[in-house]
Order: C-alpha cells, then structure tokens, then sequence
C-alpha cells in the first residue's frame, strides 16, 4: 500500500472510531507531515482522497474539517402525544414481541441486541473462564447488597468520563437496567402518581410504570433534541408530575442525543418544581460522540437525579448486570431492591469489573461505535431506496436503533404480520406509547444478521409496503 493510503487509512479510522467529531478541524498537512515522517504531498493525496469518500471538506485558509453526516430522508415530526395522564396499556402487544424472541426468523428487526460476536469480548469471556477455573467460590457465594465492591469502583470511573463525580458507595447494581428503571419508579413514587415521559417512550420503561400502577404523562419529544422543555412545564403547571424519566442520550427510540444546555434546563426544571428525574443512559457509552456525551446527572448538586444503566447493550443482555446511582433516594433504593431480588449474580460483576479495570471496555466500545455507525448508514440507505415516498428516518448519534414514521394510513401491526410471515419480525410503534400511538412507525434494529441478509430483508419490507394502500389495506 503506499504511504498517502496507508495515511488516509489511519485518518479514516480515527474518524469512524470518533477520535474526531463531524465539524472538528483535522491535523495540518505540515503537522501530519512531521508526525508521520512523510512530504506534504503525501498527506495532502491523503487528505484528496479522504474528500472523494466524502469523510473530510477543506476551507480555504482553514485546513481540513471531519465532514458533517448527511441526513437525505426527513426526519420524524414532532411528536403530538395526549396532554393527560394514562393508565399504561398494550402488555398483550409487548409479550408477544418477547415471546417471539428467538424463533426461527431471517431476520429480527425487533429488538435492541447489541453485536455479540466481535473478538473483543474474547476478553470478557477469558475472564469468566479463568474465575470459574481459579476462584468458583466466589460466584457462587452471595454478594453484597449494593452489589460487588471491585465493579462499583469501575462504575465510578466510567460515570467520571459523563461528568459524575461519583464513588463506590453511590452505586447499587442491579438485575439489568429494566430492575433499575422499575426500582426508581418505585423508589420516587407511590401508587396513582404521575411520572412524565417522552413520546415515543420505550416500552420497558412503559411496562414499569404500569407495573408500579403510576401513570404516564407523554411529554411531546422532538427527534432532533428530544423532550419539549416548554410542553413539559405546561404539564406540569397543570398536573402534578411526580417524576421525569427520560433517555436523553442515543435516545431509545428515535437515537437522538439531547443537546447539553437542554440537558441542563431540564435539571433546573426539576429544581424548580422538586421532583425527580430517573435518566436512563443505557446507551449512552456507545454515543458517536467522543468523548461520550456529559449526563443529566452531571448537574445534579441536590441528589434527585437517580442515574440507570447497565451493559445489556454495550456487552450482552444475558449478563444481566444493571446499576443505579440514585443520589438521595439510595437508602430506599437499596431497600426496595433487597426485597425484590436481594443480591445480585456475584460472576458476571466480577468478571466485567475486571474487563473494565484492563482496558477490554474500552476497546470493545471503540469498535462498536465504528460498527453501528457504519450499520446506520446502511440502514438508512436502504430505506430510502425501498420504502414508500415520505417516509421519514431519524438519524441515530449512537447505538443500534433507529425510528421508522411510514406515510399515514400505513398500518405498522399489518406490515408486522405479513413481515413475519416472510421470516422478518418488526417492532411496531404503538409500543412506544402508554396508548398505543404510532401505529404508522416502526423502530428497527439495524445490526441484527449480516449486512447481506439486512439489505435483503429491508428490501423485502418495501416489496410488501408496495402491495399495501393507506390503512394497511392488502391490494390485489
């Protein structure tokens, strides 16, 4: 390979692994040319070849600046959700989605699994071998009510880089981030409240609200920047909001990352009425952005920000190691989680404490971020290219989900059952509302399969849009 590939290569890389951010002003040719040990002609044939990929744009006497992501299909409206509280409905629609998990499919749209077969788990996986083979012992004992020490002492590390400053007594791990979430809720509210939430919302985080018999309060959310500050204090001003639980960062399920200052008013909104916000930033570790974007909880100078993750979509789901930094409700956090599951399985902390302390988390997120953003491109390419005129695509900052609004009259439960007698399954979108919305949307996992099987799957799906008019009618 000569030396202005191989240079554009390395460039490319960086690029795609978010050590530079779209906008970011890239090296100088003269400083590239003294780092690398190679002529300006090089970097600058380098640089050439990196704008034909369309991965960098030069400004005359500026240099050269990572470019800016195109969206070519329009992006969903703005969400106009019912201005009420609601009783949280659809658990019928939502178990029959999980029970289906795992059945013989060509491809599985529905849910949110992260890739598990990347080489950089091998890591993870040596871990669990060699404490099963040296120290069985210790995963088979019980654990600590918070969780285990070595793992709260990573949490506390990786929750600096979202601006936390946090140690390992703020932490209680839980079974995965769907006992976190329901934990909270129970944590900050009694039967009857009213918690706030975006719209589309994820359906897990409906469910437990339901489960908790609180009721939901959709909250009108934009795809660009995320839940309506101004819709939200009229909601407020009107009813009285117990809590808000929102994913502001690689939202579930439109992708978006709420913006910074936004992140903060809410804070202060909360603040001003003294309620709390549950933050559920499951995906944030694998943002586009780097350095990963701050949290919610990073403005939190009085304790009523109740943090949630867990590594069920940046490792594996069956793991089920979640975590909840609740600020002042920690005391009734632990409380509430002892009784509903006691300690958490001691093994898998164990073993992802370790992967982290060496360096696996790290490298394994890297990778990832490089894989779905490449996997979004994709995705978003072919259905532009298959699905009817006007359909409108958010654009994921992270993650592995994206959110489908199909033209109205569409019916997305009709396209999910003639899908799935072609072996596709679909998530549709009434579940991402306490009500049942949405019944035109969709939201897709855009790494399930191979690259082959996805392309051939989404075109698929628009083969059979095309046999449907407005209303989910079948033509002939």
């Amino acid at each position: 390979m000569s030396r202005y590939l191989h240079l554009a290569t390395r460039l490319k890389e960086h690029i795609q692994m978010g050590y530079f951010a779209p906008g970011d002003k890239l090296p100088s040719v003269r400083q590239l040319a003294n780092e690398h040990g190679v002529s300006i002609s090089t970097v600058q044939e380098a640089y050439r070849v990196l704008e034909q990929e369309g991965l960098v744009t030069a400004k005359a006497k500026s240099g050269y600046f990572v470019a800016q992501a195109k969206e070519r299909i329009a992006r969903p409206r703005e969400s106009k959700p019912p201005q009420r509280p609601m009783d949280v409905s659809l658990w019928e629609d939502v178990l029959a989605m999980l029970m289906g998990h795992g059945i013989e499919a060509v491809c599985e749209f529905q849910h949110a699994m992260p890739d598990m077969s990347s080489s950089t788990l091998k890591p993870l996986l040596k871990n669990i071998y060699e404490l099963n083979r040296h120290r069985p012992q210790d995963g088979m004992s019980y654990g600590h009510v918070q969780g285990e020490l070595g793992l709260r002492e990573q949490l506390a590390r990786l929750t600096a880089t979202t601006g936390c400053q946090l140690d390992a007594e703020d932490f209680v791990v839980t079974s995965g981030c769907q006992e976190a979430l329901s934990v909270c809720l129970r944590a900050v509210a009694q039967s009857g409240d009213v918690i706030a939430v975006e719209s589309p919302g994820f359906y897990g985080a409906m469910q437990a609200i339901k489960a908790a018999n609180l009721k939901a309060l959709e909250i009108p959310t934009d795809s660009r920047d995320g839940m309506s500050i101004e819709a939200l204090r009229l909601a407020m001003d009107q009813w009285p909001v117990k809590a808000i639980l929102v994913t502001p960062t690689v939202n579930n399920p439109q992708g978006y990352v709420m913006p910074l200052a936004k992140k903060q008013a809410l804070y202060q909104l909360a603040r001003e009425y003294d309620i709390a916000i549950i933050e559920d930033d499951i995906y944030g570790d694998i943002a586009f952005e780097y350095p990963r974007p701050k949290t919610i909880k990073s403005f939190d100078e009085d304790g009523r920000v109740l943090l949630c993750s867990s590594f069920s979509k940046t490792l594996a789901p069956g793991f089920r190691v979640g975590w909840i930094a609740p600020g002042r409700y920690r005391d009734k956090v632990t409380h509430i989680k002892y009784v509903s599951s006691s300690m958490c399985p001691t093994l898998p902390q164990l073993a992802i404490g370790n992967f982290i302390r060496q360096g696996g988390y790290d490298r394994h997120l890297r990778a990832m971020r490089q894989s779905y953003r490449k996997a979004r491109d994709v995705m978003l390419k072919g259905i532009e290219a298959h699905f009817p005129a006007h359909t409108r695509v958010s654009f994921p900052e992270g993650g592995f989900i994206l959110w489908v609004e199909l033209p109205e009259g569409y019916d997305a439960a009709r396209l999910a059952e003639l899908a799935k007698q072609r072996g596709i399954v679909l998530a549709p979108g009434q579940m991402f509302s306490a009500t049942g919305k949405y019944r035109n949307c969709l939201r897709f996992n855009y790494i399930d399969r191979d690259l082959a099987t996805r392309e051939r799957s989404v075109a698929i799906l628009g083969e059979i849009l095309m046999t449907m008019a407005p209303a989910g009618i079948v033509m002939a």
